[in-house]
């Protein structure tokens, strides 16, 4: 034991008198641990947010939606038209008739045009449904309001739920509940606002093919009895409309297990009304999260892998400085083979300063990676904000990397084992000089 230490404390000795040699052959593998860390939190980061963007969709849920087939927006360059496409209520009538194991079949109706308070207006993002939407869409309400009830369907009321975007954009500094606005020329009331939904631009709003933020939630019967199927769009000094009579409709499942059977259903029920599919759209979020998980483990892997190179060119770093440090020391091996030390001594030796030196660079490396990847959510957006860069990226950027403890444990035990295997080569190079030519050696 006392041997070892020996060996360790000799080890040591020799790596403080190097100082700024033993800094630069661990800065490979400093650099090598800070790039697996950094980039895994990014990945991990990323695919947390994107599986929760997902996921708030709803497990169990089954989107069917109402879009505009691609002739339809050339048809025209005339000031005005309309176009037909989407779900019909005979589609919704078929699907409730021939999916009777669905927990829950909401529809949602596009209504209106453009929304108004005072001086204040916006295009229109309302939608007519029933009180099953907020399960079937996973909707919180802040405290105060409420959502949709059945007697707002049964008497058609003029009231509404609108999205925390809506209640910032016309209510800053009020309070929405029991305040008027105008859908069109429709005067509506208040009644709820919905709490923020983080995805916001990103994978869920892409799927659902807008900001749920910016929703209005109205009774159905009231937008088919206000607003009928037609919704005209102005833009430009022109106008277009566009009459679909559904425009999403949510099923449930039960379970995850039943999901995509239902799916399939529900397509096959849609393929008799619309043969091309080419005006309905299915979306499973199941069915993306599941590809979603493995698209971000094929990616993780090759960003690890990537990073993984740095770390083995940190090893190969460390292996030219000892095969250098063994000519340097050759008389000094010689001394110690003539003192009766042994070869294994002598590659001892080498190995507990390749190890320190690696063990050293990890731990640091650790420290890097850790404030880098801290760090990161708050540098990007404020580098994107600078002058020279705004503009690169459209809309909010978010960047919240997390870091994971196995990213960690394994980028410290790899560049420890790293300086390990490197330094074998050189220690037994040292061993094998003959003692009497190292003696010798000036």
């Amino acid at each position: 034991m006392t041997f070892l230490l020996e060996i360790i404390r000799l080890g040591l000795r020799n790596l403080a008198l190097h100082k700024l040699r033993s800094t630069l052959t661990s800065l490979g593998i400093i650099l090598g641990v800070a790039a697996v860390i950094v980039v895994v939190s990014i990945g991990e980061g990323n695919k947390q947010a994107t599986l929760r963007e997902i996921r708030a969709l709803g497990a169990t849920n089954i989107i069917l939606r109402s879009q505009k087939p691609p002739q339809s927006s050339s048809a025209s360059s005339s000031t005005s038209f309309v176009v037909r496409f989407g779900l019909e209520r005979l589609d919704l009538r078929r699907l409730q008739a021939s999916l009777p194991d669905a927990e829950i079949m909401v529809p949602l109706k596009a209504a209106g045009s453009e929304i108004r308070r005072g001086n204040e207006r916006t295009v229109s993002q309302v939608f007519g449904t029933v009180p099953a939407l907020a399960k079937a869409a996973n909707l919180r309400i802040r405290p105060g309001g409420r959502y949709l009830v059945s007697e707002d369907v049964e008497s058609a009321r003029p009231v509404a739920v609108i999205g925390a975007d809506v209640a910032d954009q016309f209510f800053r500094l009020e309070d929405p509940i029991g305040k008027d606005f105008r859908i069109d020329d429709q005067v509506f009331r208040v009644v709820g606002v919905l709490e923020p939904v983080g995805f916001a631009g990103g994978a869920g709003a892409a799927l659902v093919g807008r900001d749920l933020n910016k929703d209005i939630h109205i009774p159905i019967t009231t937008a088919e009895r206000q607003f009928g199927d037609i919704v005209v769009r102005r833009e430009s000094g022109s106008f277009s409309g566009e009459e679909t009579e559904i425009g999403e409709v949510y099923i449930q499942a039960a379970t995850t297990e039943e999901v995509v059977d239902l799916a399939a259903r529900a397509s096959r029920i849609l393929e008799i009304g619309h043969p091309d599919m080419r005006d309905v759209q299915v979306i499973v979020p199941w069915e993306l999260l599941e590809n979603a998980r493995r698209t971000m483990l094929v990616w993780n892997i090759m960003l690890v892998s990537i990073a993984a190179i740095s770390l083995l060119v940190g090893g190969i770093g460390i292996m030219n400085i000892m095969l250098a440090s063994v000519v340097e020391r050759t008389r000094e091996i010689g001394i110690r083979r003539a003192l009766g030390a042994t070869r294994n001594h002598i590659v001892a030796q080498f190995l507990v300063e390749t190890g320190s030196i690696s063990t050293l660079g990890g731990v640091l490396g650790i420290g890097v990676g850790v404030g880098i990847s801290l760090g990161l959510g708050s540098f990007v957006p404020w580098l994107l904000s600078l002058p020279a860069f705004r503009g690169l990226i459209e809309g909010e950027f978010k960047l919240t990397p997390i870091i994971t403890l196995w990213s960690i444990v394994v980028s410290f035990v790899v560049a420890a084992g790293v300086g390990l295997v490197f330094g074998i080569y050189p220690a037994i190079v040292a061993s094998r000089k003959d003692p009497i030519e190292a003696l010798r050696h000036d």
